[in-house]
């Protein structure tokens, strides 16, 4: 670049003749000149306006600086505006360019939110409706635009904009930028990274192995570094303050095999082994079992994409036999996506009954008797929809779109704490307990409580306190003594009559 050649007198011409026939037909090229807008937002709140009134014209109150396009920004709001020829009888509003630029195009929009609901907002706006002499330019830091007499006081403090002593500006900003696309004449992909492939290959070689582990009867070599760094717990074991002495050979409790062998392929390769391959069995079962396995053995070396990998393989393979065990395992991991997923799985009607005859749920009462409190909870959702409100003998249908009528009930409800009482949820099962406390929805907490049907909800023995959402109740039996019957039936007259 930038040297000239010359030819000498003898060389051909640097251009052929164009009478030639053999000359090449001219190229053409093209290019194309893009402006767009990078676009960014920021919401600002401000409270206790009250209490900024009279800090005096030209002071302001700035908001955090934020990025878009590259520059940073800040919204400035004058309680007592920015010029003093307005005698601080409007309020003012602007966005500053808060870091170093030279003539930086933008496109700004100032919103005040109506705060009543009625989305009756305040906005004065470049987008949708450029200005004719086109984007606004800020010639240096600090420049700003907006509005000296963006909303007059008196106004503002009667408005809806203006809801607790606060107010609430959402800012929008759209920076101009330009750049030139030419044709693309080369196009080199990258390779995918295979630095896995690579360590992979290193753990199969066996060589440079420093470190052994014994589990269950059999050896297997690795090398620390590769370990230490990629999870904590081999690190502190390896390499740490607090290592094992001795590194020839350390055993590993509680493990088998198999899931050993899938955590080093793990490590290595950063990604799952075949698990049918691996166990020797093909069954949908048995990969399950193995996830379920390697799920323990990553939450003990501390490998959380090893653990949300099997989260989502055992969430794919969700099924009646495996889910009891999954559930439990969950809890005891602290896996919440695949808790959750196991609850409504076995919350299902069609499934219900079939996962609690398999012993997986056995071993989930004695594990994780907790869990039944939410499995019960999660049952009663299924079958939830809205009911009205009546009265029958001394049992109540509670309705939740009745404000009045939840009213009424929680002033009953309130009156029997410390009494017993049966709960019938929508689902039919029925609780009776304790009365522990009642909120204004009707969520109701008992304890002490007891299956009606102990026959039909066997897995419900262990419970023995619980929180029952008011929306999924269909009756709550009070003590005959404890309802006022006069003022039950005014309440049912007045709603006959609407109110």
């Amino acid at each position: 670049m930038g040297k000239v050649l010359r030819e000498s007198l003898n060389s051909r011409p640097a251009f052929p003749c164009s009478s030639s026939s053999s000359s090449p037909s001219p190229s053409t090229t093209t290019s194309t000149s893009v402006t767009e807008t990078v676009n960014g937002s920021h919401h600002f709140k401000i409270t206790g306006y009250s209490l900024l009134k009279g800090m005096g014209i030209g002071k302001y109150v700035a908001s955090d600086t934020f990025v878009v396009g590259g520059y940073t920004w800040a919204i400035y709001f004058y309680p007592d505006g920015k010029s003093v020829e307005d005698n601080a009888a409007y309020v003012s509003l602007f966005i500053a360019l808060a870091s170093e630029g030279t003539d930086v195009r933008a496109l700004f929009e100032l919103t005040l939110l109506d705060q009543s609901g009625k989305e009756r907002h305040k906005v004065h706006t470049h987008f949708g409706r450029t200005p004719d002499s086109g984007p606004y330019t800020l010639k240096y830091r600090g420049s700003m635009w907006g509005y000296k007499r963006f909303f007059k006081r008196t106004l503002l403090e009667t408005s809806d904009y203006l809801k607790d002593d606060c107010l609430s500006v959402h800012c929008s900003v759209g920076v101009v930028r330009s750049y030139t696309e030419g044709p693309k004449i080369y196009s080199i992909t990258p390779p995918p990274s295979n630095i896995g492939q690579h360590f992979g290959r290193l753990l199969e070689s066996g060589k440079g192995t420093d470190v052994n582990f014994e589990v269950d009867g059999e050896t297997f070599a690795a090398h620390k570094l590769v370990l230490a760094a990629r999870s904590p717990v081999f690190r502190a074991q390896l390499i740490g303050p607090m290592r094992d002495q001795n590194t020839q050979c350390i055993k590993v409790e509680d493990m088998e095999t198999p899931v050993f062998k899938a955590l080093l392929h793990f490590i290595y390769w950063d990604s799952l082994p075949d698990m049918q391959e691996l166990t020797g069995l093909s069954t949908k079962w048995a990969s399950t079992l193995m996830a379920q396995h390697l799920l323990a053995a990553a939450d003990r070396y501390c490998l959380e994409r090893l653990r949300v990998l099997c989260e989502a393989t055992l969430c794919d393979g969700v099924a009646i036999n495996t889910v009891a065990t999954t559930l439990a395992l969950a809890e005891q991991h602290h896996c919440f996506q695949l808790k959750a997923v196991c609850l409504k799985f076995i919350a299902l009607p069609e499934n219900l009954r079939a996962v609690m005859q398999t012993d997986g749920f056995e071993y989930l009462k004695e594990s994780c008797p907790a869990v039944l409190t939410e499995l019960l909870e999660y049952v009663a959702r299924v079958n939830e929809h809205s009911v009205i409100a009546c009265r029958h003998g001394n049992e109540v249908i509670l309705d939740g779109s009745d404000i009045n009528g939840r009213r009424l009930f929680f002033s009953y409800f309130k009156d029997l704490v410390g009494r017993e009482v049966t709960v019938e949820l929508k689902n039919d099962l029925a609780i009776r307990g304790t009365l522990h406390s009642v909120d204004q929805y009707l969520n109701i907490k008992l304890e002490n409580t007891r299956v009606v049907d102990q026959d039909k909800y066997p897995h419900m023995l262990s419970v023995r306190n619980c929180f029952i959402r008011g929306s999924v109740v269909r009756y709550v039996q009070l003590p005959p003594e404890g309802v006022d019957i006069e003022l039950l039936h005014d309440a049912t007259r007045r709603e006959a009559r609407g109110g």
